[in-house]
């Protein structure tokens, strides 16, 4: 067997083992041995809304509005807005609440989310700490469905899940929002079976005892956060019935800013947390590596088997030629996503041009990663959040 033999079958079952075998892998033992949460009546602990902004005085008065009116006793919920360098009228508008429940944590020098996540949770004293955004729209009963969830003492955190309004949608954000319910297809098997590797930025809550500070340059607090939780020997849930309410990103470029830096966080989160690497130290060692890290590796992956094919094709073998003719027809039905109006009449053409572009991010990502030391600085915008993302 040639090296180009060797080549080809590594690079195709790494891949379909990131994209389909892990998955499968996970359905198969949720549906033998589910460990679903044990939830117990009558569990109100109190609850902190903590929400980070730079620069939202158009948003913030709709994302308060959303947290107050939970379906959760009014006595035991608050909402912490912390600023990270607010310069617009943000700190005017949490002021007008007259409501005592709201409350303001300036924070005048810009330093990112992850250091003034560190603060807002030091200022809380609450036994529950709710993350949320500034943009999403939050369902009426998603903090109790949190709190239902850690009601069972094993877990120390649990995601909720963020849902694209997929109103007036493009044909590229009706590709993200497919990769998207793949995702939440992984994280709800995830969690069936022990935990999630990472949680939805947009809304997740944790105990506070289970918090610990995180670097303040943290891009990904929406993974380190809950994977400090189970090295502690914790649970992180997934409850899909918590729902904030997002847009899809409209088209590439928005996506981009937003993938590329998610990608370059999993990166960072290797240099940050060296401990994850260490089976006998992290719980999610198989998990983490087969959800997350192996996303980073996919894209080098589909050269070497597009490369590897290329040569075998050459040799002169007719099952490589004809593998050849189906491996080069995918890429080109993904190209063929960027011709205008194309996407929109073909599913197929849009999930595959989706699924190159994302791949393609990741490579963009270990630059961002190796050259950009202000990535965990966030940018107001109006795009989504997206899947396992800060803002």
């Amino acid at each position: 067997m040639s090296w180009a033999h060797v080549l080809f079958w590594f690079a195709l079952a790494v891949l379909v083992y990131t994209y389909a075998g892990y998955p499968l892998w996970l359905a198969l033992r949720a549906r033998l041995a589910p460990r679903p949460p044990q939830r117990r009546e009558g569990y109100l602990p109190r609850v902190a809304i903590l929400v980070v902004v730079h620069n939202e005085a158009a948003r913030i008065a709709a994302k308060i509005d959303s947290c107050l009116a939970q379906d959760y006793p009014a006595d035991r919920l608050r909402v912490l807005v912390v600023s990270d360098g607010s310069t617009d009228r943000t700190a005017d508008v949490v002021a007008g609440y007259a409501d005592r429940r709201v409350s303001w944590l300036p924070c005048p020098q810009r330093r990112g989310k992850a250091a003034c996540l560190n603060d807002g949770v030091a200022a809380c004293d609450d036994e529950v700490i709710v993350f949320t955004d500034a943009r999403q729209r939050l369902s009426t009963d998603a903090v109790s469905r949190l709190v239902a969830v850690l009601s069972d003492p094993a877990y120390g955190a649990v995601s909720g899940e963020l849902v694209f309004v997929k109103d007036e949608a493009s044909a590229f954000g009706e590709g993200v929002d497919a990769y998207w319910r793949y995702e939440k297809f992984i994280r709800r098997h995830e969690a069936l079976v022990g935990s999630v590797v990472g949680v939805t930025g947009a809304l997740y809550a944790l105990r506070r005892e289970c918090f610990r500070p995180i670097p303040s340059h943290t891009i990904l607090d929406d993974v380190a956060i809950p994977m400090q939780v189970v090295m502690q020997g914790r649970r992180v849930g997934f409850e899909p019935g918590a729902i904030a309410f997002d847009r899809p990103a409209q088209d590439v470029s928005q996506e981009r800013s937003r993938k590329v830096r998610t990608l370059a966080g999993n990166f960072q989160l290797l240099q940050l947390f060296p401990a994850l690497m260490l089976p006998w130290r992290n719980p999610l060692f198989g998990a983490l590596m087969s959800h997350k890290l192996l996303r980073l590796v996919a894209p080098w992956a589909m050269l070497a088997c597009l490369l590897a094919n290329a040569v075998l094709a050459a040799s002169g073998s007719l099952f490589f030629q004809g593998v050849w003719v189906l491996h080069f027809g995918l890429y080109v039905l993904g190209l063929l996503g960027a011709v205008p109006g194309l996407a929109d009449r073909v599913k197929l053409v849009r999930i595959a041009h989706a699924f190159l572009v994302l791949n393609w991010f990741a490579v963009l990502a270990l630059r961002e990663f190796l050259v950009n030391r202000q990535a965990h600085l966030w940018k107001v915008n109006t795009i989504s959040a997206g899947p396992g993302s800060t803002s």
